[in-house]
């Protein structure tokens, strides 16, 4: 389970507590209302006998959507780890690019990482989130590709593509040229030394 699913089910979680407990307070407050009513009409005190007091169920609630929410945070990193390590296990195993020529025994470390001397630009690929690595990938692969071919080749919108080529740009991963109405855009010289190692 990728981090966002799982804060978006925790949060569900949380919430569904919450409206809960809201409504258990809310029918515990209307009851202890209406024994308060009767009561006074009786004139005698009916405290002892109506249900729990509202009170109860508000902290309870809390109680429980903190218990939730504080142990899923402490456990979600560990929980989104493994779930990162497992992506890019399977993608070492059923490799993307078939244009790779380096056997994966000597990109792939005993401990199933990847060594970054062999293969530094599978390195840098898997530390990307998919939207950035289908933009970075024809680019290695093709230097000098222009900004519509990188649209056509990622399925991307036009503002998609160069927002993503401006972020990966500000970090330096590759640059752009002005050629006319577009651009050619080239991996930076870091990515291109170490690819040619």
């Amino acid at each position: 389970m990728n981090r966002r699913r799982a804060d978006t089910v925790v949060s569900g979680l949380v919430a569904a507590v919450l409206v809960v407990g809201g409504v258990l307070s809310w029918q515990a407050y209307q009851q202890q209302q209406a024994f308060d009513q009767m009561g006074s009409m009786m004139g005698t005190s009916m405290g002892s006998v109506h249900g729990t007091n509202p009170l109860w169920y508000i902290l309870g609630t809390f109680l429980v959507s903190a218990v939730i929410g504080g142990g899923y945070l402490v456990i979600r990193d560990e929980v989104t780890s493994i779930d990162v390590n497992d992506r890019s296990q399977d993608e070492m195993a059923n490799p993307t690019d078939p244009e790779e020529d380096e056997s994966p025994e000597v990109a792939i470390q005993s401990n199933g990482a990847i060594n970054p001397e062999s293969q530094p630009q599978a390195r840098v690929l898997d530390l990307l989130p998919d939207d950035e690595r289908r933009i970075l990938e024809p680019v290695i692969s093709s230097p000098g590709i222009t900004q519509v071919e990188l649209r056509d080749r990622s399925n991307f919108s036009k503002s998609k593509v160069s927002q993503t080529v401006s972020a990966l740009e500000k970090r330096g991963l590759l640059y752009r040229e002005r050629q006319g109405r577009t651009y050619r855009i080239y991996p930076s010289d870091d990515l291109q030394r170490k690819q040619a190692n």
